[in-house]
Order: structure tokens, then C-alpha cells, then sequence
């Protein structure tokens, strides 16, 4: 049976060409496809992937060479007039922004497709292989197109690196950069370039319909892995050089496979993964943390109600509360008091025998805490928002669940340690405070 990673031997010196050639466009498409992304600037890439493609055309008319950087120069100069045409549409029209890029996109795609067409039906050998621009062929990048796509993509990088700082500024808060003294103008015409310039350098490997997917695919799937800036890169690059990678094999494995559509088919994979089983906002991450904070709240919720039921009575005088009597206090069903109680149980806050649930010394205290701030939380919504009193309850139903010691103690020193709530019904304390 053969082997179906052959196309992984390391003698194969084209090979190695090209995964430099990718890893080092990979990453610098990721480096800079997170600014865009965080600034809410997605559509951007697609725009100029699109109006790429008649720069490579009036290059290749021009000068009759596919040379990488006679082509790559073509790119950058459409690619950039398709920016400027962008922000021109948004700034100076009533069109809003996904109409002014649609408008770009379309224009130079089209304008693209009718050079490439041209090219093709003029009988010059040398067209041969521009049509591999639209899906692209990582697999046919030679030595010196790889070295002006690394040189060009480590200095792309490596300018990120230099201005990290204002560039992260001008992300996250812009009014905040121009009053540090940055030259905002300057840097967004500067971070616009290098987005040109680092889908420029991709178009050969990737193609111009579907480089956008790798400025933007990596950072979106890296956002549910991390918060901080620098670590989001760090995880863009690293999804962005595997998808690469793994496209490139595929490409040089099955020799009608382009490299592009299976770059963004695991680019694809890893965003849903990501957005399965990332640590910060993945889907099921998400929904082990609301069910914690159901089974939280249900808990708190029982505990609270059989404080109230034993309010007043003396210590000792009752054996317990029927779940009967919890449903008159709290609507609970009786599968939810049953699994609550059996949750408590095992920590040791309740005690359930015969039928009848009661608290623990621990379980007495919490319970207390739970009334205390919903009580607290009702009188501070009243007498400084100046709620009316049948109006609260709800509120502190929500938010007693979420109020931390340190808001409690703010509170009990704002209202002043107040010994009744404004349904006039005590508020409980330890023995350690008033």
C-alpha cells in the first residue's frame, strides 16, 4: 500500500521552499489580520485580495515577466488604490461601509477577471500559470519567490513587533492614542500598507478569492483562546502556519488539489473547534459555566428559603422543613429541591432525614449571607435610586448571587449597618458585626 505521506521526505528540497515560503506568509498574514480583525475592519481584506488581482494583470501586460516582484509591486499599487477608493466611497458618499466595499470589491474583481481573460486569449506563452492566482499553487513557488516572501514577511513582523504599542493603542482606544500624541493618521495609513502588503505577498500561495480567510480565519478562532493582545498573535500564527502547512501538503500530495480552498478548509476546522472547546468563549465552555451557575444559584436559593422558614423560630425547636414547605416559600419543582438538596448534602450544609431538610452550622450561615444582601440590595435600590419598595424584589432575586464580600461590605457601610429592609423584615448579621 502506498505511503500517503511521501510528500513529507525531507530530501524533497522543493518542498522545504515551500513551507518557508508558507509558514513565513502565514504568520504575517495572521500578525496583521488581528488588528483588522479587532477593529472591526474584516471586510477589508476580502476587498483588497479582490482588487489585487488587476495589479498582477496591468504588471504581467506591462512587462510581459511573472516575475514575484514585478507582480507583487502591481498588487501592492491596485491593491492600495482599492483601499483608498474604500475610504473615499465611505468618507465622501451617503453609502454606508459594506456598500462602499462592495462597490471596490466588485469593480476591481471584475476590471481583473477581464485583463486575465484578455491575457489568456493573447497567445503569449509566458500567461501560463497566472490563472493559479484565483485559487493559488503553493506547490510551484520557487527559491526566489520564497525568499521575497519571507524577506517580505519578516519585515512586515518584525515593523508589528517595533510599534506594538501604538498599534495596540490605536486598536483598542483611538481617542486615547491621539491624546498620548500618537500620530493616529500616520499609523492607520501605516497598518492599512501592511495589510496590502502582507495579502499581496499570499495571493501566489493562496489565491485572490480566498486570501481574506487567512488574515481573518486565524484571529477569530484565536479569540476563544485568549484576551491579551500579544498571546492572541501567538495563537493566530500558530493556527495560520498549521492550516498553511497542512494545505501545502495536501497541494503536493494530489497534484489538481490548489492550495487555497484546503487552507481555508482547516482554517475552518480550527475556528470551530475553537469555538467548541476554546477556553474563553467557547460554546462548551460556556455552557459548563451556566450550568455551575444554575446549580450555584439553585443552592443559594435553598439554603436562603430555609433560612427564612426557621426566621424567628428558636434554635433548636423545629427538626426540619418539609419540601412541601420550601415550594410555599420558593417555586422549586420537586426534581430541583430533591437535586439540590442532594448537592448540599454531600457538602455538608443541610441535613435531609426523614423527610425533613435542615441547616448545618455552615449551611445556616450562608444562608443568612443570602438574605442579608438581598435585603441590603433591596434597601440601597430604594433609598439611593429611589425605587419604589414593590419594586426591588426581582432585582436583588438576580443579583444576590453575584455580589461579592467586598460589595457587601460597601454596602453595609453605605446604608450604615441598617437593621431593617423596606419591607421592614430584619436583616440578619454575624456575631461579628453590629
Amino acid at each position: 500500500m502506498e505511503n500517503p505521506f511521501t510528500f513529507l521526505e525531507i530530501g524533497n528540497m522543493n518542498l522545504l521552499w515551500v513551507l518557508i515560503g508558507i509558514v513565513c506568509m502565514s504568520a504575517s498574514s495572521a500578525v496583521v489580520g488581528t488588528f483588522m480583525f479587532l477593529q472591526k475592519r474584516s471586510l477589508i481584506g476580502d476587498t483588497i485580495s479582490h482588487a489585487i488581482l488587476p495589479g498582477i494583470c496591468l504588471a504581467f501586460l506591462i512587462t510581459y515577466t511573472k516575475e514575484t516582484s514585478v507582480l507583487l509591486l502591481g498588487a501592492v499599487i491596485t491593491g492600495y488604490l482599492g483601499l483608498l477608493c474604500t475610504n473615499l466611497i465611505i468618507r465622501k458618499s451617503p453609502l454606508k461601509s459594506d456598500a462602499g466595499l462592495g462597490i471596490v470589491l466588485s469593480v476591481f474583481y471584475g476590471v481583473g477577471i477581464l485583463l486575465l481573460t484578455i491575457i489568456q486569449q493573447s497567445g503569449n506563452a509566458a500567461q501560463s500559470g497566472l490563472d493559479k492566482f484565483l485559487f493559488g499553487k503553493a506547490a510551484a513557488l520557487l527559491p526566489q519567490d520564497v525568499w521575497i516572501l519571507g524577506g517580505s514577511s519578516c519585515l512586515i513582523i518584525l515593523l508589528v513587533v517595533i510599534l506594538f504599542q501604538p498599534l495596540s493603542m490605536l486598536t483598542f482606544d483611538r481617542e486615547y492614542a491621539i491624546a498620548k500624541g500618537f500620530p493616529v493618521g500616520r499609523l492607520e495609513n501605516f497598518l492599512s500598507f501592511l495589510t496590502v502588503l502582507a495579502i499581496a505577498i499570499g495571493i501566489q500561495a493562496i489565491g485572490v478569492v480566498l486570501m481574506s480567510a487567512l488574515l481573518i480565519a486565524p484571529a477569530v478562532a484565536a479569540r476563544y483562546w485568549t484576551h491579551t493582545l500579544w498571546k492572541l498573535m501567538l495563537v493566530a500564527i500558530g493556527f495560520a502556519v498549521l492550516a498553511g502547512i497542512a494545505g501545502v501538503g495536501i497541494s503536493l500530495r494530489y497534484a489538481h488539489m490548489p492550495t487555497g480552498p484546503w487552507v481555508v478548509v482547516w482554517l475552518s476546522v480550527f475556528a470551530f473547534l475553537s469555538i467548541l472547546l476554546g477556553k474563553e468563549k467557547g460554546v462548551i465552555r460556556r455552557l459548563i459555566q451556566q450550568q455551575k451557575y444554575r446549580l450555584k444559584n439553585l443552592e443559594e436559593n435553598l439554603l436562603k428559603a430555609l433560612y427564612q422558614l426557621g426566621e424567628g423560630e428558636p434554635k433548636g425547636s423545629i427538626l426540619g422543613f418539609t419540601p412541601g414547605e420550601i415550594q410555599q416559600r420558593r417555586y422549586l419543582s420537586e426534581k430541583e429541591i430533591h437535586r439540590g438538596v442532594k448537592r448540599l448534602s454531600k457538602k455538608g450544609l443541610v441535613t435531609a432525614e426523614k423527610g425533613y431538610i435542615n441547616l448545618s452550622e455552615q449551611g445556616l450561615k450562608i444562608g443568612e449571607r443570602m438574605v442579608r444582601i438581598h435585603r441590603l440590595w433591596e434597601l440601597y435600590l430604594t433609598t439611593h435610586l429611589n425605587l419604589p419598595a414593590d419594586h426591588v424584589h426581582q432585582n436583588a432575586e438576580a443579583i444576590e448571587h453575584i455580589i461579592t464580600p467586598e460589595i457587601e461590605a460597601a454596602l453595609l457601610e453605605s446604608l450604615e449597618f441598617p437593621t431593617r429592609d423596606p419591607h421592614q423584615s430584619p436583616i440578619p448579621y454575624p456575631s461579628n458585626l453590629p
